[in-house]
């Protein structure tokens, strides 16, 4: 082989590129020649073997290719097929890669009655007889003798911790950047216990939708513990003032004058006509009486001096 690839001088490639019809009927004797499109190209593979491709026209496998390789040991020697496949081609459909099943789960996609082994060397996890470098862990522990089986690693308060504070509930969300002030502060939060202490709580306020959760100390909402809220009237008052000094005035037109009315004529009433007002029946009817007749006080006064001169011995 290597005095092959020492003396090959293209004639190999040439015969193995010009073998089409022979790489056809290959393909056409493994899929059948209903399946088999168009001749698309030919692929070097090495020195003394190539791979013929040809349009697939198998239901459900658009862009894919039957791969037909060749090859050829020598000069005199006879063209041979190495292989026959279906292989996909660049615009393919195809399955994406292979994720194992654990790492496929997500958030969320556990359900009810599901089960979900963690991995035996899992880096979150520790042994708890194990120095945890968290003295409440710790604490723990030696109260109740060894404890639980497991306890929280290093690696795994800081893989949670990051996940917390880049998650919702995190500095960064839109609600705590809009957030009068931070959750560190706020009466309705509760320390998680630990070296998460300084870091993380869990909101205890049934307005916040943070309620039950656990967030970052840099978290914020609009329903912190210290707000307050200025109170002002609802009625709205003009912020501007104008100085009437400024301003122009012009006088009013004055307004045409108005006719005079026309004086209406008397209407002449008939007393015939008018109406008579009716006199209750039960009304009693005053006797008309004459007013006496009122003297002035001169007229009697001239009266009594003509009555004087004419009797003066009286």
């Amino acid at each position: 082989m290597t005095l092959l690839l020492t003396l090959d001088d293209g004639s190999i490639q040439r015969k193995l590129a010009e073998a089409v019809d022979f790489a056809r009927a290959a393909a056409s004797e493994e899929a059948g020649a209903e399946l088999l499109g168009a001749h698309v190209g030919v692929d070097r593979e090495d020195a003394v073997s190539a791979s013929h491709l040809f349009e697939a026209t198998v239901s459900g496998y658009r862009g894919w290719r039957w791969s037909v390789t060749v090859a050829l040991a020598g000069e005199d020697e006879p063209i041979t097929v190495s292989e026959v496949v279906l292989i996909p081609g660049p615009d393919a459909r195809v399955a994406p890669a292979w994720v194992p099943w654990d790492r496929r789960v997500q958030a969320g996609d556990l359900g009810v009655g599901d089960i979900f082994p963690v991995e035996k060397d899992d880096p979150r996890l520790a042994p708890a007889y194990l120095a945890s470098d968290d003295p409440a862990v710790e604490e723990v522990a030696k109260e109740a003798g060894l404890g639980r089986v497991h306890v929280l690693s290093r690696f795994g308060r800081l893989d949670a911790a990051a996940r917390w504070h880049d998650g919702e509930f995190g500095p960064r969300s839109d609600m705590a950047r809009s957030a009068p002030d931070v959750c560190g502060g706020c009466g309705f939060f509760v320390a998680l216990a630990g070296s998460l202490s300084a870091a993380f709580g869990a909101c205890t306020n049934d307005i916040s939708p943070a309620d039950g959760h656990v967030v970052d100390v840099a978290y914020g909402c609009g329903a912190h513990s210290e707000i307050e809220v200025e109170v002002t009237s609802s009625v709205p008052v003009a912020e501007l003032v104008y100085d009437d000094s400024l301003l122009d005035f012009e006088a009013a037109p004055e307004a045409p004058a108005e006719p005079e009315p026309e004086t209406a004529e008397a209407a002449v009433i008939d007393e015939s006509e008018a109406p008579v007002a009716e006199v209750p029946e039960t009304a009693e009817v005053q006797p008309e009486v004459e007013p006496e007749a009122v003297v002035p006080a001169d007229e009697t006064k001239t009266e009594a001096t003509e009555s004087a001169s004419e009797h003066p011995n009286a």
